[in-house]
């Protein structure tokens, strides 16, 4: 190797050497943790203003808000109801206590599909649907944020209705 090209060289290395630390340093930092948690553990908070008022929310896992994967668990009381509306992320429910009616389609006027404890149901980005509760439902929501509910009719978004 000539001598002018050499300092050139042991530059370039030395540029990607440290490029290639500040990546793995950067993948160490974001790397996932295992996550436990015991029934007991878990800490149950009211649930965002954009749901009606009466739920109640425990995130499990990740941070619904940011696009990440994310766990929730939803838990709501007897008649309790969310009118129609869509979610722009896929979502994927697993009911763990109670029965859950999801109405596919604008209200719930729709056909309605009881899902009792144990049941799954997944729901593709954008689809519309409402949903109600029979007895207190608990549930397991999890996907990829960030999370959002946009209602079909905006007189049914508590988010509008408080103000």
């Amino acid at each position: 190797m000539s001598k002018p090209l050499f300092p050139a060289v042991v530059i370039a290395l030395l540029t990607v050497t440290t490029a290639t630390r500040a990546d793995d340093a950067k993948k160490k930092a974001t790397k996932p943790e295992a996550v436990f948690l015991t029934a007991a553990e878990i800490k149950w908070g009211d649930a965002p203003p954009s749901l009606p008022k009466g739920a109640q929310i425990a995130v499990l896992h990740g941070d619904p808000s940011k696009k990440a994967p994310f766990t929730v668990r939803l838990k709501m009381p007897d008649g309790y109801k969310i009118p129609g509306h869509w979610h722009t992320q896929d979502e994927q429910l697993t009911i763990l206590s109670g029965t859950f009616l999801l109405h596919m389609g604008d209200n719930m006027e729709a056909p309605a599909h009881s899902l009792p404890a144990g049941s799954f149901h997944f729901l593709p980005g954008k689809m519309h649907h409402a949903a109600e509760t029979k007895g207190e439902v608990v549930l397991q929501l999890h996907g990829t944020g960030p999370f959002d509910i946009h209602y079909l009719n905006p007189a049914d978004d508590p988010m509008k209705a408080a103000k």
